[in-house]
């Protein structure tokens, strides 16, 4: 039920709001029209413990993922599409950078995050931060998610939503992928955006 209240609001926010859109070929029908709603201002912390701004992170096109490192299954095979989609645009003379931010700040340390993502890609940016940076992360991006760590403090699972998020430099948020498609749909329409900037 949350992720269809989660398609439902990313569908309201980014409808059509007039004006034209230079990347209406590039989102496929998924949406028209990009939308500040999504996205904005974040604080975090990098791997090296250093905060961090949006403005110090989305320095180029990037694909930005929330999850966390405990994640059994669903957060390793979105990280590793993303990575694999960032490996196929870099062949394609296209630089993108794959985005890494944690929504499990009790357990994702600067270290354990920054491990997390240098494990993933080479140039993928981990963040973590408090649990108040990374609720303010998470708003700014309209994710979800919600922690079982009253069942067990050690080894809980964290319900979260899945959407990986393009963001442009100048534009901010431009489309979202669903984690079923391959690395080639991703690198295919995020290449047609950035081919636009």
């Amino acid at each position: 039920m949350a992720v269809l209240a989660l398609l439902g609001g990313v569908w309201y926010v980014t409808s059509p709001g007039g004006g034209g859109d230079v990347f209406a070929e590039c989102r496929g029908g998924q949406i028209a029209g990009g939308s500040a709603s999504i996205g904005g201002p974040f604080e975090l912390v990098n791997g090296e413990g250093e905060t961090v701004t949006d403005a110090d992170v989305l320095t180029e096109p990037s694909l930005v993922y929330f999850g966390y490192t405990f994640c059994p299954d669903v957060c390793p095979l979105d990280t590793a599409r993303n990575a694999e989609a960032v490996d196929l645009l870099a062949e394609a003379g296209h630089e993108v950078t794959p985005v890494f931010i944690s929504i499990d700040p009790k357990r994702d340390t600067p270290e354990v995050v920054g491990s997390y993502a240098a494990n993933m890609h080479e140039d993928m940016v981990g963040l973590t931060g408090s649990a108040e940076q990374v609720k303010a992360a998470s708003q700014a991006y309209r994710t979800f998610y919600q922690a079982h760590d009253d069942e067990d403090p050690e080894y809980y699972l964290v319900d979260h939503s899945t959407f990986t998020y393009l963001m442009l430099p100048d534009h901010g948020f431009a489309d979202y992928f669903r984690r079923d498609l391959t690395a080639e749909q991703v690198a295919e329409r995020t290449a047609c955006f950035v081919d636009k900037l």
